[in-house]
């Protein structure tokens, strides 16, 4: 017999793919066990407010029927909002009475870094919770629910891109989110043929970067009959200059956690390299001899820049994302069930639940640069010389690894 009556399950921070998968692994794995399951809207907002609500959506069998698990975003709704910075000197309390007027013995919350340093805080007072990890960034110690999605809508815009770009002779910077992780950036980039990703991991070098735009792009179109040709380039938000600094756009503000509302590095990008070519005499002779010069008009081949922003967190989810996305949340509720809290969901691997500690788990991970020495060797540019791969081999007769 359960040792649960009923659970609440927040879905908090950024949107993404396989976040319904979450829900809905949870509510199904929950009835299964006899336990109740009802969704507290809109975050951690509506767990603060949870005392206020006179009544919560129950997920029963027919209201669970209408979480579409292929569809990303969460109909639990999100909000921004870290607990311990509420001015308000009873709000665990507060949160208590909530859960209690509702019956609800424990949490499952979804969410990233932000959203796990809440749960280590909500556990901490007394209120029992299991994180199932959830952010396109990839930045978590654990895979995390809405990467693959995210990657893979990278791509397709990236690929998508490149027929414009062909089109007018054009470079294209394609900026994506990630914060102060590269994964989306360099794991789409990758998968979209691109032919530059910088990373937050790597400080960019112009110099580096506008050789290699040269090199590839006056050669695609010299070669081309038509002189047709593109250079496609993917940047994270949060890419920094040789100086470590972030190209962030003065003004945007912080967010709740107070992270740097980071906005601009695409055209950050742009500027450095419309500048270098304004200053090179070869890039004035190219566009003569390709025909494309026009006095005071069209002097530099153009470089545009496409922030495609919240569509790649939005739309479908992969199939890896909803697999993963209902693991991760029945798998929650079998630990919480089986009292066990202040954890992370790591994945389910036969009859192995697996986990850690939140506060393990949400330690950030970056890109592993040993990987970019990899690509760098299919002359990707990453913003870097160059660097030497190194090389470990080994017989290896486990189980196969994730990509991520």
């Amino acid at each position: 017999m359960s040792k649960l009556k009923n659970i609440g399950i927040i879905t908090s921070g950024g949107d993404c793919g396989g976040l319904n998968a979450v829900v809905r692994g949870a509510a199904k794995v929950a009835m299964s066990r006899g336990i109740g399951t009802y969704i507290i809207p809109s975050g951690y907002a509506g767990l603060y407010n949870l005392v206020n609500f006179d009544r919560l959506v129950l997920l029963n069998e027919e209201r669970t029927d209408h979480v579409n698990s292929g569809f990303a975003g969460s109909d639990a709704g999100h909000s921004r909002v870290k607990i311990s910075k509420i001015k308000d000197p009873d709000k665990y309390e507060r949160i208590l009475l909530g859960l209690r007027k509702f019956d609800i013995d424990g949490l499952v919350i979804s969410g990233g870094d932000d959203t796990g340093s809440v749960v280590v805080d909500l556990v901490q007072n007394g209120i029992p919770c299991v994180h199932a990890p959830k952010t396109m960034d990839l930045d978590l110690q654990t895979y995390s629910v809405g990467g693959d999605s995210a990657v893979n809508k990278i791509a397709r815009i990236v690929e998508d891109i490149k027929t414009t770009g062909k089109t007018h002779n054009r470079i294209m910077i394609i900026e994506v989110f990630g914060r102060y992780a590269g994964h989306t950036a360099f794991r789409g980039g990758v998968a979209a043929d691109a032919d530059c990703i910088l990373i937050p991991e790597i400080n960019v070098d112009f110099k580096v970067v506008y050789d290699h735009i040269k090199r590839y792009y006056i050669r695609r179109v010299m070669n081309s009959d038509v002189h047709s040709g593109t250079y496609v380039m993917v940047v994270a938000e949060g890419i920094k200059g040789e100086d470590g600094n972030v190209f962030s756009e003065a003004g945007e503000g912080t967010d709740s956690f107070g992270h740097v509302k980071l906005a601009g590095a695409a055209k950050s990008v742009r500027r450095h390299v419309e500048d270098m070519m304004r200053n090179d005499p070869e890039i004035r002779q190219f566009m003569k001899i390709s025909g494309m010069f026009v006095p005071g008009v069209f002097e530099i081949p153009e470089v545009r820049e496409v922030i495609p922003g919240h569509m790649v967190r939005s739309g479908v989810s992969s199939a890896y994302d909803v697999n993963f996305g209902k693991q991760i949340g029945g798998a929650a509720v079998m630990l919480l069930d089986e009292g066990i809290s202040g954890v992370t969901v790591v994945g389910v691997v036969g009859g192995t639940v697996r986990y850690i500690r939140t506060e393990d788990a949400i330690v950030p991970r970056g890109v592993d640069l040993n990987e970019v020495a990899f690509f760098e060797q299919m002359d990707i540019c990453f913003g870097r010389a160059p660097q030497p791969y190194t090389l470990v081999t080994e017989k290896y007769d486990g189980a196969v690894e994730r990509l991520f």
